[in-house]
């Protein structure tokens, strides 16, 4: 079987708001080995990444002023995914941005018609109910050095997602038990704890109407990247 573990970058969080994706990455595997007849391509998009998004994976605009358009790329890109099973995390996200660039240039395929899909964040929640699931979470759960991954990048998540993904469907891990390391949940995160009491006496500086929105907009740009697993989220609604 050929398999090809994808990731995307993107300007934004909506396709349906003209946002454009701007990073692919791919990883070949062939009866779950690497073949390193790998994918990588950067993509100048239609429109100017948001100040959040280039936060989460560093890419300016600057930097992509000189890339191909979508549409130069789009052959080459349908070409290698065509007849592989796409393993992406948090598919519908990517699949869906994807589906869109196809379609804006005159594609009348859409990935699921040249491709199989599996969601490893799926895969993932069953086989670890209950537990955080993204990809920083399930490196520290197998063990898997991501040390080198400041930013989100596609190729760079594309090769650490091979490893959790053979990991998740048939690979041997010596896990922690929960309360093994002090301050180490049982899912490799680290606890939060409220200290109370140690803010008397100091002054409160809240955060005007316009700060607040443009940190919702971060959230929400993180809760989509992790699948619905970001820390601000969880903790906003503990």
């Amino acid at each position: 079987m050929r398999q090809i573990v994808l990731d995307t970058e993107t300007t934004g969080l909506e396709p349906s708001q003209g946002h454009n994706v701007i990073e692919i990455g791919g990883v070949e595997m062939i009866k779950r080995r690497l073949t390193g007849n790998n994918y990588h391509q950067y993509i100048k998009p239609d429109r100017e990444s948001d100040e959040d998004a280039i936060r989460i994976h560093g890419i300016t605009n600057e930097f992509l002023a000189d890339k191909p358009k979508f549409s130069q790329i789009t052959a080459e890109f349908i070409e290698y995914v065509r007849g592989a099973e796409l393993v992406i995390h948090n598919a519908p996200f990517d699949v869906g941005f994807l589906n869109a660039e196809l379609e804006r240039n005159g594609c009348t395929e859409r990935i699921e018609d040249i491709c199989s899909v599996v969601d490893s964040l799926q895969l993932a929640r069953r086989k670890h109910p209950g537990q955080k699931n993204n990809l920083d979470a399930l490196c520290r759960r197998y063990g898997i050095d991501n040390s080198h991954r400041e930013l989100h990048g596609a190729l760079l998540d594309s090769e650490i997602l091979a490893d959790v993904y053979l990991m998740i469907t048939g690979g041997q891990t010596d896990l922690l038990l929960a309360g093994e390391e002090e301050g180490i949940g049982g899912d490799g995160m680290i606890e939060v704890k409220k200290l109370a009491n140690v803010a008397q006496g100091m002054t409160v500086i809240k955060a005007t109407e316009q700060e607040l929105e443009e940190h919702q907009e971060f959230v929400r740009l993180l809760d989509k990247k992790s699948g619905g697993e970001s820390l601000y989220s969880q903790l906003e609604n503990a």
